[in-house]
C-alpha cells in the first residue's frame, strides 16, 4: 500500500472521521405526537417537598404566596411548563386518608408520616389546597389513591368529592367547605407500589383488588373517560405488567404504571453521594439510567400482546436518580443535590421517552422540590433551579410535539466495565412547522462530533441553546445558583441537508431549525 494513503488512513484525524457519530432524521415519517404529560412531575408529603417546598403557610408574611402556596415556585414550574402533578405520595399515599385533609384546618387529625422521617403530618395541606394549586399552575391534577390502608368507599367518595358536579353527599360535603363546582380531576392512580409499601401484594391479588376499585370509580369526569392508573412494575419485574395486562379487562384500566430509579443499591449507605462522585460512579448511573429503553421497550411488548391497538399508556410514574441524603438531613426526607449528572440523565431519559411515544403517554420525574432528582430546591426564602430544571426547561418545545423517527449511529462511551453510546438524540416538528433536535454528549471526557442529516426538511437556519459545565459534578447552590445554567449555542452548522455539531463533554443541547 502506498505509504502516504496509510499515513492517511492511520491519522487522527481520518479515524476520528471513521467513528463519527452520524445522525438522519426523518421528517418525512413523524405520525406519534409526544404527549406533553411526559413532563410530569411528583409532589409527595415527603421531606420539605409539600411542607417547605411548595406550601409555607397562609400566615407566612416573608415569603410572597398565594394561599400559602410560594409564588416563585409557580412562577418556575408555569416557566417550565408542568402539564400535571402526582399527589399525595409515592408510599405516603397508600397510608393517606383524605377526609383527613379536608375542611377548617384547625380541626383537622394529626398523623404520623411513617414513611417518610417519622414527623408528625397535620393535614394543613389536604385536597382543595393541592386542586387549587393545581389550577395556580395552570397543571393538572393526578390524585394516588389509598388501596393499600384504605376502602372501595374510600376512594369511590373521593372521586366524588371533587368531580361530581350536582347533589350526591360528597359534593354537598365539597360545597359546605368552600368548593362549589368540581375540580373534574381525570387522572388517578389505583394505589401505589402494590409490589411493595403499597400492600406488598402479589401480581394476581393487586389485579382483583385493582378490579374491584375501579368498578366503583365514576367513569366519566365531565365529558371525558376517567384516566385509571393500575400500580405497575419495578424496572424488570415483566411478571407484574403480563399479570395485570392478562387479568385486567382493557375497558377498566387506561394506563399501566412503571417505576425505576438510578441508583447504586438499596441498603444502608449504598446509594453514593449526590455531588463527590468519580467518573465510574457516573458511568455507573448513566448505565442504570439507559436500561429505561429497555424495560420500556419490553413492557411495551408484553403489553402490545393484549392491547395491540395500544389504547393503554404506559405510565412511568416515577424515575430518576437515588442517591444518599446530603450531610446532616433527616435520613427520611431524602433531600440530595442535583449536578450535571443528573441532567445528562434527565435528557437522556426523556430522548427515550420519546422514541416509545406511541406507549409512553404519561411519565413523572421524583420529585418536584428539594426530594430526590429535584428540580427546584428551596432554604428559607431562597430558591434555586437545579440543572434539571434546566433540561425539562428546554425540552419543552417537544411536548405534544410529532415525534420524528431517527437513525443513529454512535461512538461508545467505555469507563472500566461500563460500556454505552455516546450521544442520545431524539427529534420533534410542533404544530408550527419548526422542527426541535436535542443532543445530549454523555461522555465525560471527550466532545463529540456529529452529522446530521436531515430527511424531507428543508431549513433555512439553526439555532439552539446548550446546557454544560467544567466538570459533571457541578451543580448549583444557594450562594452559586446560576453556576449552571443554559446558554446560547453555536456549534450547529447548517450545510443544505446537512447538520454538524459540535457537543462538548457532558452536555445537553436543543436545536431549532
Amino acid at each position: 500500500m502506498n505509504k502516504y494513503i496509510l499515513t492517511l488512513l492511520l491519522s487522527p484525524l481520518s479515524l476520528s472521521a471513521l467513528a463519527q457519530n452520524r445522525v438522519t432524521v426523518n421528517a418525512d415519517q413523524g405520525k406519534t405526537v409526544i404527549s406533553r404529560h411526559i413532563y410530569g412531575h411528583f409532589a409527595e408529603h415527603l421531606g420539605r417537598c409539600i411542607y417547605d417546598g411548595f406550601y409555607v403557610g397562609e400566615g407566612n408574611t416573608k415569603i410572597p404566596n398565594k394561599n400559602g402556596v410560594r409564588l416563585d415556585v409557580v412562577e418556575a414550574l408555569k416557566k417550565m411548563k408542568i402539564p400535571n402533578l402526582r399527589w399525595p405520595g409515592g408510599c405516603f399515599a397508600d397510608t393517606y386518608h383524605w377526609k383527613d385533609g379536608i375542611g377548617p384546618k384547625a380541626k383537622r387529625p394529626k398523623i404520623v408520616n411513617t414513611w417518610w422521617g417519622g414527623v408528625t403530618e397535620d393535614n394543613s395541606f389536604g385536597t382543595h389546597d393541592f386542586l387549587n394549586m393545581c389550577e395556580l399552575l395552570g397543571t393538572e391534577p393526578y390524585l394516588a389513591g389509598n388501596v393499600g390502608s384504605g376502602t372501595v368507599q374510600d376512594l369511590s367518595d373521593w372521586v366524588q368529592y371533587v368531580n361530581f358536579p350536582s347533589n350526591s353527599p360528597m359534593s354537598n360535603l365539597r360545597q359546605q367547605n368552600g368548593r362549589q363546582v368540581p375540580w373534574n380531576v381525570r387522572y388517578w392512580g389505583v394505589g401505589n407500589e402494590a409490589w411493595g409499601c403499597g400492600g406488598n401484594m402479589t401480581a394476581d391479588y393487586y389485579a382483583n383488588i385493582y378490579r374491584q376499585y375501579a368498578t366503583f370509580m365514576e367513569p366519566k369526569v365531565g365529558n371525558e373517560k376517567i384516566f385509571r392508573i393500575a400500580s405497575g412494575a419495578s424496572s424488570d419485574d415483566f411478571n407484574w405488567t403480563e399479570t395485570l395486562m392478562k387479568n385486567i379487562p382493557g375497558k377498566m384500566v387506561e394506563g399501566v404504571a412503571l417505576h425505576h430509579y438510578s441508583t447504586f443499591g438499596w441498603g444502608p449507605n449504598e446509594k453514593g453521594s449526590a455531588t463527590e462522585f468519580t467518573e465510574t460512579d457516573y458511568a455507573h448511573t448513566m448505565n442504570e439510567a439507559l436500561k429505561m429503553d429497555t424495560f420500556v421497550q419490553k413492557h411495551s411488548d408484553i403489553m402490545d400482546k393484549y392491547d395491540p391497538q395500544k389504547k393503554i399508556a404506559l405510565v412511568v410514574d416515577e424515575w430518576g436518580a437515588w442517591y444518599e441524603v446530603e450531610p446532616k438531613t433527616n435520613p427520611g426526607f431524602l433531600y440530595q443535590q442535583n449536578t450535571m449528572r443528573d441532567a445528562i440523565l434527565a435528557g437522556a431519559t426523556l430522548n427515550i421517552f420519546h422514541k416509545h411515544a406511541e406507549r409512553v403517554r404519561m411519565a413523572n420525574l421524583a420529585q418536584a422540590i428539594n426530594v430526590l432528582q429535584a428540580v427546584i430546591l428551596t432554604k428559607g426564602d431562597k430558591m434555586l433551579l437545579t440543572p434539571t430544571y434546566h433540561v425539562l426547561e428546554m425540552y419543552n418545545v417537544h411536548q405534544d410535539a410529532t415525534m420524528l423517527p431517527i437513525d443513529i449511529k454512535t461512538e461508545e462511551y467505555k469507563v472500566g466495565d461500563y460500556k454505552m453510546p455516546a450521544v442520545s438524540v431524539s427529534a420533534s416538528r410542533d404544530k408550527a412547522g419548526k422542527t426541535h433536535i436535542s443532543l445530549v454528549n454523555i461522555d465525560a471526557g471527550k466532545q463529540q462530533e456529529i452529522t446530521v442529516t436531515l430527511k424531507g426538511l428543508k431549513a433555512s437556519g439553526v439555532a439552539g441553546r446548550i446546557l454544560t459545565s467544567a466538570k459533571v459534578q457541578d451543580h448549583n447552590t444557594f450562594e452559586n445558583p446560576t453556576k449552571v445554567k443554559p446558554v446560547a449555542f453555536t456549534g450547529a452548522k447548517l450545510t443544505g441537508d446537512n447538520l454538524t455539531v459540535t457537543l462538548p463533554p457532558v452536555s445537553v443541547v436543543v436545536l431549532e431549525l
